[in-house]
């Protein structure tokens, strides 16, 4: 079960959720709180001031690039007290690590150690992010070799998750941390497999109650027949008012091995609530 959460802390009222998140997971599951601040190399060494210092012999920038970095090093320090006096308060085990680097890469590498991670939907450079999930938040979902959670702006406790089933592995997955995650807490899980194959539906959520019968769960399971499986999901969850779905890294319908899958991309996108993934 989860005894590591890693939390990424960036400032933004993302991270924030995040760190809420992460601390009312660890009251209630007994684990350790990791708050992470990666000061991003990039915003201090980027390719274009270099590009500019150096066609112009701007000498003094290695003035500046030393003092933005100390600068940063500072707020770093400042966002993690603050998560540590959260801590203290919730009265969770915890640490916290200040780091330098390139964001995705840092998060992705300290996760190793981890069981889970838990980052803000978006982040500090929100509004340079494409589409609607945040560029940092998309790399770690990517590069994670853990488990992620991405929470979204508003923090509600959890008491109504969802499980999206389609029979695959990663669904399997997803599966078994649902049960876990609400057996240690419990809450009661819905299954739901979008398929327009009635039998082939069926089949998908017998194999799921199978699995989750020794669980001792109070669960539901749901057969949707309309509708393609990415916008059904995000559509149920709000006809339903979950708050927590779990969800495979890509199921069935993945198009190509680089990027998530088409159905995952899509709800991480669109979903109301936080989204534990399963790589």
């Amino acid at each position: 079960m989860i005894k590591t959460i890693l939390v990424g802390l960036d400032g933004s009222e993302h991270a924030r959720t995040a760190g809420r998140y992460a601390l009312w997971l660890g009251q209630r599951l007994g684990a350790t709180v990791i708050g992470l601040h990666i000061v991003d190399i990039v915003s201090i060494e980027g390719s274009f001031f270099h590009d500019i210092s150096g066609s112009l012999g701007f000498e003094p920038y290695l003035d500046f690039s030393s003092k933005m970095r100390e600068v940063l090093h500072e707020r770093g320090k400042a966002l993690l007290e603050e998560f540590a006096d959260k801590a203290r308060e919730s009265g969770v085990r915890f640490d916290t690590v200040l780091g330098m680097g390139v964001v995705a890469n840092e998060v992705a590498e300290h996760a190793k150690t981890a069981d889970l991670v838990v980052i803000g939907h978006r982040g500090v450079n929100e509004k340079f992010s494409t589409g609607l999930l945040g560029g940092t938040a998309e790399s770690v979902t990517r590069k994670s070799p853990k488990p992620v959670f991405i929470c979204t702006m508003e923090f509600h406790e959890i008491t109504k998750p969802l499980l999206a089933y389609d029979g695959s592995q990663r669904a399997a997955a997803a599966m078994q941390s649902a049960a876990e995650f609400c057996a240690t807490l419990s809450l009661p899980l819905a299954v739901l497999t979008v398929n327009k194959d009635e039998a082939a539906g069926r089949r998908v959520l017998d194999e799921a109650e199978a699995y989750l019968r020794p669980y001792q769960l109070h669960t539901t399971f749901e057969l949707q027949q309309t509708g393609n499986a990415p916008e059904r999901i995000a559509n149920f969850i709000k006809e339903r008012d979950y708050n927590l779905l779990f969800i495979g890294a890509y199921g069935h319908s993945r198009i190509l091995e680089m990027v998530l899958g088409s159905t995952t991309e899509y709800v991480l996108r669109n979903s109301p609530c936080p989204v534990f993934l399963n790589r």
